[in-house]
């Protein structure tokens, strides 16, 4: 069971950034229809709307990142999810195809500069980096200095729609940061992840041929 579409666009941008402790996140997600497993021909009310809810979406979208973080109690044969950080979001549905873009908000217990931030996305590798999988991305992130950016029109398929793409990094006076995010629901977030694990869990040896 791979992770939740949802959280790609943000959940990877606080995992580069987990040296500096973030412990409070605010996240609105805004979710292309593919999500739903529908087009635009075959959900004509989506278009040129916005719908403000999708059932357990939100829960999943707070939840689910922790387990990621989390660790598995080998007695129990269960996943026990990370303590932190406390996340509360919001899903909305949106008329776009492809491309789940999250707005974000994150206080961390480590203040970090702009510089230190963007320097931990770019550079940052998981472990599909560091075993050059066939599917995993050359680079998992990249950060856009214009201030219109990203867009799903431009940054969706980033990497052939494996990598993450992340702009407007910049202080808040609320909390400490806020960026946006954006990744592809259905290759990153869906399909093309789905692979990314397989290959994983063979290169770790947990698929093995009979």
């Amino acid at each position: 069971m791979k992770p939740n579409c949802s959280i790609q666009s943000y959940a990877p941008v606080l995992t580069a950034w987990k040296e500096f402790e973030p412990y409070e996140v605010v996240a609105t997600t805004y979710l292309a229809i593919s999500g739903a497993g529908k087009t635009f021909k075959d959900w004509p009310e989506m278009v040129e709307n916005l719908i403000p809810f999708i059932g357990g979406e939100e829960e999943k979208s707070e939840k689910e990142p922790l387990r990621i973080w989390g660790h598995i109690d080998e007695e129990k044969g269960e996943i026990v999810p990370a303590d932190g950080p406390t996340i509360t979001c919001q899903c909305l549905r949106v008329p776009v195809l492809n491309g789940h873009t999250a707005a974000v908000f994150v206080k961390f217990k480590k203040q970090p500069t702009k510089e230190q931030l963007i320097e931990k996305l770019v550079n940052f590798k998981g472990v599909p980096q560091e075993l050059e999988l066939p599917s995993a991305p050359k680079q998992f992130i990249q950060y856009l200095e214009e201030d219109n950016r990203p867009q799903v029109s431009l940054d969706v398929d980033y990497e052939n729609g494996m990598g993450v793409s992340v702009g407007r990094i910049r202080e808040d006076h609320v909390y400490d940061w806020k960026f946006v995010g954006l990744s592809h629901n259905t290759v990153r977030g869906a399909a093309g992840g789905a692979v990314l694990c397989a290959e994983l869990l063979k290169a770790q040896g947990y698929i093995t041929k009979k």
